[in-house]
């Protein structure tokens, strides 16, 4: 120890780990010991226990016997800040390639990035893809649209192929279940209109409007639509829910190989259910939503049962029922081909089921209030 110091070598903080020599204005740091993970504090402690302000330095890298990368991070870093000071002997650590090629340090190696432009080409290239897409979606919507028909046709034609008991099974998972939450809704709206238009009606003392109102929005508009799109988001998103996992899991194609057409067993029952279930659902949203106005027109407008029921009846026209229900079919249509479409279309991988049952889920949605629209501009003109 005496001879070293004697001949101006002392020791970092961290002496198994790096030695320094003072000759003049250089700076000799000889590497040795392990630089590893387990060893970082004493790494950081070791490197900045180097002298600084010194004109050059000399790194001997021959001295170290096992390194792993985040003692080379550390080494590298502080290796690249002494800049054009630093003179190497020994072979630097191979992970200071690697950590090079990750930061790209290197200008030479730096290639700015090409502008965004988008070119003729690319616009009509971009446009050809989409529209080539559009159609092939548009060719398999036409063609499941088509086998269902196929299929519903062949089924109502012989009872081997109209699978009742799967049927019974939808009506009852898509219908009777549904009923609670149906019927909750259902109630509670009539309550806010009949309120909200109690609100507005007693200004021009003409409260006993009211009935008339909740009357002909709940039949008309309210209780159908209301319904459909509560349906929409319980049983569409499960049609697509369950068909997708089974495509998952390989079943459709086990039935396909087993010579069992997969569009009587999957979509014919569910599109029948739901043609049943839905109507009714109707029927009782009608029920508990002039259930709710008249509780409310008997609390807040002190008008009875007995006035209530005389008045309900003036305000209907022949149509005003039938108008609600005429629309539940093509819902249910709706809802059940979106949903059963979109199970179909799954491939390859459970991110997949996700977006493809939100779709069905928004389609239907959309499509079934997009309809009510056509309905209600269609009713006008016939004036039903």
């Amino acid at each position: 120890m005496a001879l070293l110091l004697s001949r101006g070598f002392h020791r970092c903080p961290s002496y198994v780990l790096l030695e320094s020599e003072r000759r003049e204005n250089t700076l000799i740091v000889r590497l040795k010991g392990e630089w590893r993970i387990d060893n970082l504090a004493q790494i950081e402690s070791a490197l900045a226990g180097v002298p600084a302000g010194v004109e050059r330095y000399i790194v001997d890298f021959t001295g170290i016997e096992t390194i792993d990368l985040s003692g080379a991070w550390l080494l590298h870093r502080w290796v690249r800040s002494m800049g054009d000071r630093l003179e190497i002997a020994g072979a630097p650590p191979a992970h200071f390639d690697f950590i090079d090629d990750v930061l790209q340090l290197e200008p030479k190696e730096r290639v700015p990035p090409p502008e965004a432009r988008l070119s003729l080409r690319e616009a009509l290239a971009w446009l050809g893809r989409n529209t080539l897409e559009w159609f092939r979606q548009t060719r398999d919507a036409i063609g499941f649209f088509g086998r269902v028909t196929v299929n519903g046709l062949r089924a109502f034609r012989s009872l081997k192929h109209l699978r009742v008991p799967s049927i019974a099974r939808h009506v009852y998972e898509t219908g009777i279940q549904a009923i609670p939450i149906v019927s909750l809704i259902a109630f509670l709206i009539s309550v806010i209109v009949a309120y909200l238009g109690a609100q507005q009606l007693r200004q021009f003392g003409a409260e006993i409007f009211t009935v008339d109102l909740v009357t002909v929005a709940v039949l008309r508009e309210m209780s159908p639509l209301l319904t459909a799109i509560i349906v929409a988001g319980r049983s569409g998103s499960a049609f697509a829910a369950e068909i997708g996992v089974m495509r998952l899991n390989d079943e459709i194609d086990a039935l396909q190989s087993m010579g069992v057409n997969h569009f009587e067993v999957l979509v014919t029952p569910r599109l029948a259910g739901l043609l049943i279930a839905l109507p009714l659902l109707t029927v009782i949203a009608d029920a508990m939503g002039l259930a709710g106005g008249a509780l409310l027109s008997s609390v807040l407008l002190d008008i009875s049962l007995d006035q209530f029921l005389p008045r309900m009846k003036d305000a209907l026209a022949p149509t005003t029922f039938w108008a609600g229900i005429v629309k539940t079919p093509v819902f249910a249509l709706i809802i059940a081909l979106v949903g059963t479409y979109r199970g179909l279309q799954v491939r390859e991988s459970s991110r997949e089921l996700g977006r493809l049952t939100t779709v069905a889920v928004v389609q239907s949605i959309f499509l079934v209030i997009f309809a009510d629209a056509v309905f209600a501009v269609v009713f006008v003109e016939l004036d039903f």
